[in-house]
Parts: C-alpha cells; sequence; structure tokens
C-alpha cells in the first residue's frame, strides 16, 4: 500500500503542504511543462459528437499528470494548458468557463490520485466526479451562457454522452495506469508502491 501518513489525506494541513512544495521542485515543474506540452497536442485531436459536445483523449495526460505532481500544480498546468490550447488551436472566442473547467478537472483528478492507491473504484470515483460535475455541470452552464438555449437543454445532451462514456472511459484508464505506472515508478516519477495498481485494492507488494 502506499504511504499511510497524514500526507496521502488531503484533509490535513500536511497534504496540501507537500503538495506546495511540489511547485518548487525543478524536476516536477519541467514534468509539468511537458504534461502542458502533451495534453494541449492531444487536445487537439477530437471526435465531434454534437452541438459543442466532443470526445477528447487528453484525460489521460491530465489524470496521469495529476497523480504525479499533486492539486496545485495540477490546477496549474490546467490553466496554462487551456490558455495554449485556445491561442494554438482556437475554435472559437476565449471564454474563461472553460478555463475554470480545465483547472477543476486537473483538481479533481490530482486530489483522487495523488499519493494515493490506484484501484478501479477510485478510477471510477475520480472519472465519474469529473464527467459529471465538470463536463455535464459546468460545461451546460458554460453553452447555456455563450449559446442561449437555455442550460437543462445542454445539460441533456451532455449527460447522455457522458454517462454513456464512463463505463469506457474508467476502464480505459485504468489499464493505462496499469500499464505505465510500474515504468513510472522505476524512473522515480512516483513512489514504488503506487505502481502496485489493484482492481478492488492496491496490488499487495512483491
Amino acid at each position: 500500500m502506499p504511504d499511510q501518513s497524514p500526507f496521502c489525506s488531503p484533509f490535513t494541513a500536511a497534504y496540501w503542504r507537500g503538495a506546495v512544495q511540489e511547485m518548487k521542485s525543478l524536476r516536477t515543474l519541467a514534468l509539468a511543462a511537458l504534461f502542458i506540452a502533451l495534453r494541449v497536442v492531444v487536445s487537439a485531436f477530437f471526435i465531434p459528437v454534437g452541438e459543442n459536445l466532443r470526445i477528447y483523449a487528453s484525460f489521460f495526460v491530465t489524470a496521469l499528470g495529476g497523480l504525479i505532481y499533486g492539486p496545485v500544480v495540477a490546477v496549474a498546468t490546467g490553466f496554462a494548458a487551456d490558455l495554449l490550447e485556445c491561442f494554438l488551436f482556437p475554435s472559437g472566442a476565449f471564454f474563461f468557463g472553460y478555463t475554470l473547467s480545465a483547472m477543476a478537472g486537473s483538481l479533481f483528478y490530482a486530489l483522487a490520485f495523488y499519493r494515493r492507491p490506484i484501484t478501479l473504484v477510485r478510477t471510477a470515483l475520480a472519472k465519474c466526479s469529473v464527467n459529471l460535475l465538470v463536463n455535464v455541470g459546468l460545461g451546460s452552464l458554460w453553452s447555456a451562457m455563450l449559446y442561449g438555449k437555455g442550460f437543462y437543454y445542454y445539460l441533456a445532451k451532455s449527460i447522455t454522452k457522458n454517462v454513456l462514456l464512463l463505463p469506457l472511459e474508467v476502464l480505459l484508464l485504468f489499464l493505462f495506469f496499469k500499464a505505465i505506472l510500474p515504468a513510472a515508478a522505476k524512473t522515480g516519477v512516483i513512489p514504488a508502491a503506487q505502481a502496485r495498481v489493484g482492481w478492488w485494492r492496491a496490488s499487495p507488494r512483491g
């Protein structure tokens, strides 16, 4: 199991002190810059499924980044990545609401995964939070503000897409973690214990 010290709980001051310390690490900042670039590139490719509704694969990068460098850096990378995406691949007028969504999604993933045991249940809870609270809730609000067809119109469309995709996205994200975290632990990017990914609880040592 990963370290069970108070640092691992987002409800302690020690956790947030540790997360702030990540901002002072040159290695972390270099990794964050790399993840921002990856996120911007991956976000340029999407599958349109309706008015202002798109399927992206950038959540893999966002979730892994939050797992590695925690919530403080994650929020900053969400802000920077969204601004870069708007500048490099504009798809309309800039709207700060979507920047807030990018920051919120990054925060949810980081709170779920940073220094925490990675399981299918935790992955499902994190992805469900992002899909329903950020993609559906905030996304519908921003669309209603921008396009004027009413919050519930966009809510109905968005919730259908996000709920239908949720099981597949959860499984793919979990398998992504299971494949990549052992290599990340070998390079020292994450604690060795966090490489033990389990379906229902962290895999035992060895």
